[in-house]
């Protein structure tokens, strides 16, 4: 990247991966840098910036169209959501409440934002559902306990928690979310705890990437592996898989070092 930083909001659009955001890891100093990687050609072009500088958003596209929403900036945490459709950035309505690092993913058409944490620092259940179309939030569940700085995914049409953290407690835990029920229930707990973790489905496997640790699960097994350690430790980091390939982006190092790198590690 041409800025290092961590806590960033991304998304993949198109077969690139957008970048939205973030911080400088050493400082806490919101971001307001948007840029689109493209791994094919293996270069960042800049774009248009969030117009206001905010870190620990998160992302997730339907359609066409880009979202990025919460975090915090300058003015402290916010629930605004931004939609970028490839000639700019505009306003949706907000979340009904301002959340600093949830998670974001999109599946059935809405947009999921879970956990993260509320205006006083307190560790939140909260699950808000965004329909575009009506451009209305609704809260279609809530987590099972509060949680922050997990995973998540959609994998096989529902919606994985992976890891995160509660309290002083790192977590091993799974928890699915199947959206055409309404219910959760549990998920097979990773052998070891991750939080701050980036995350991508390939194929019948789940990928989950923090600092040194690389776990991968199969559902043709119903188990759990290590993967190869990555060339970068860090944390806060996001991950994808497009064409053969997981790429990770983003992240800080435990001394508070944000990492510029993309890796790659072909997967298929």
């Amino acid at each position: 990247m041409s800025q290092r930083r961590s806590y960033v909001a991304a998304a993949e659009l198109g077969g690139k991966i957008y970048v939205a955001g973030g911080m400088v890891g050493e400082t806490g100093r919101p971001l307001a840098t948007f840029a689109r990687y493209d791994p094919a050609a293996d270069s960042w072009t800049t774009l248009q910036p969030l117009p206001e500088r905010t870190r620990a958003a998160a992302a997730a596209t339907i359609g066409e169209t880009i979202y990025v929403v919460g975090g915090t900036t300058r003015q402290g945490d916010t629930g605004r959501l931004l939609a970028w459709n490839g000639a700019g950035w505009t306003e949706r309505a907000p979340l009904p409440q301002p959340r600093f690092n949830p998670s974001a993913v999109a599946v059935g058409g809405r947009l999921y934002v879970l956990g993260g944490l509320d205006g006083e620092g307190r560790e939140t259940r909260d699950v808000y559902a965004y329909d575009p179309r009506a451009d209305r939030w609704s809260r279609p569940t809530r987590l099972p306990e509060p949680t922050h700085a997990f995973g998540a995914v959609v994998f096989r049409g529902e919606i994985w928690v992976l890891g995160g953290r509660r309290g002083d407690r790192v977590l091993r835990e799974v928890r699915i979310f199947d959206p055409a029920s309404g219910r959760w229930r549990p998920g097979p707990a990773m052998p070891k705890p991750m939080e701050l973790l980036g995350a991508a489905v390939v194929g019948d496997e789940i990928h989950a990437v923090w600092e040194a640790t690389y776990q991968i699960f199969d559902a043709r097994t119903g188990a759990w592996r290590d993967g190869p350690r990555p060339l970068v430790t860090r944390h806060a980091l996001e991950a994808f898989h497009l064409g053969g390939a997981l790429y990770t982006i983003g992240g800080c190092t435990t001394a508070l070092r944000d990492s510029p790198v993309v890796e790659r590690r072909a997967v298929d």
